[in-house]
């Protein structure tokens, strides 16, 4: 008789890794980061540690030649500082603006009468290739109270970009958000700090979303590259459209947005219809004198965000 294996881990979470894999991510499964002989390959010291410093120490390194040393690692505390007391949103919107536009390190002259300010760069946004991927699965982490083992996590340059919660194949996907990321982001939040999106998905279906959208905003991504190509609801389509680096870092850089409502701060990212359609007219940008001006039509039904979308334009 012929053994068939059904499990979330052969099911869902080995594709996912290798389609990673596929687009240019490193891999390493963390379930014994603790006790594997020789060092700890991710640097971690404790499984508190949730920002990958020797990796981030070392693309802050190659982003920024010429830098004194002394700016890098002022970089670094600023990026990694506790942030406990902040709301998780406002942490989050903090660490965007240091990821987005660099961190201003500011290095005190040896006369103690000046400094020199330095902008660190944490991210390349123009040439994706000179990032660091690296996908963890199974990867430990520690709260004040309690200890979690996230799916997947999804480190850009040692920063913990993607949360991934996978669910078998079976179960409802509206678990993986009720009865694991709710827990996630009360117990290990500073996980969350850093996010740039989350992803639930049970194989068949998948929705992406903020650390602040509610399951109601979380969203399929049907399309990877073109509003005229057939609609997939799929992990692989969710993987491929959103994370992909190029991709991945114009959804972060160009397509993130943080807004005060009526509740708190919302942190707001594109919706696969709003990806595809604001790019369009920026392709059209770049072709424009051909085209005599004319960018095309961003057809939008009442209430579908109109506004969010001309912020992203």
């Amino acid at each position: 008789m012929l053994g068939y294996d059904y499990s979330e881990d052969a099911l869902v979470e080995q594709p996912a890794v290798m389609l990673f894999a596929e687009l240019g991510w490193e891999t390493y499964n963390a379930f014994h980061e603790f006790e594997t002989p020789g060092g700890r390959p991710l640097g971690r010291e404790t499984k508190a540690e949730v920002v990958l410093v020797s990796r981030l120490r070392a693309a802050l390194e190659r982003l920024n030649p010429g830098v004194p040393a002394e700016a890098l690692e002022l970089a670094i505390e600023e990026l990694t500082r506790d942030r406990s007391v902040m709301s998780l949103a406002q942490a989050n919107r903090q660490i965007y603006s240091l990821i987005k536009d660099g961190v201003k390190a500011r290095i005190p002259d040896a006369d103690g009468e000046g400094e020199t300010v330095e902008t660190v760069r944490v991210i390349d946004w123009n040439q994706p290739e000179n990032n660091d991927y690296l996908l963890v699965s199974q990867f430990w982490v520690t709260g004040e109270m309690y200890t979690r083992r996230a799916d997947l996590v999804g480190f850009v340059n040692g920063l913990p970009w993607l949360f991934v919660e996978l669910k078998a194949t079976h179960r409802r996907l509206e678990t993986a958000y009720t009865g694991n990321l709710r827990d996630y982001k009360d117990t290990i939040p500073h996980l969350f700090w850093y996010n740039a999106l989350i992803i639930l998905s049970n194989g068949s279906r998948s929705k992406v979303g903020s650390i602040t959208a509610g399951w109601e905003h979380f969203a399929e991504w049907k399309k990877v590259a073109s509003e005229g190509e057939e609609g997939v609801i799929s992990l692989e389509t969710m993987i491929r459209g959103t994370c992909e680096p190029a991709r991945l870092l114009d959804l972060v850089e160009s397509f993130t947005v943080f807004m005060e409502a009526r509740g708190g701060l919302r942190k707001l990212v594109a919706k696969n219809h709003k990806y595809l359609g604001v790019n369009n007219p920026i392709e059209s940008l770049h072709d424009i004198e051909t085209r005599k001006g004319r960018l095309g039509v961003f057809w939008h039904t009442q209430g579908r965000g109109k506004s969010v979308s001309m912020i992203f334009f």
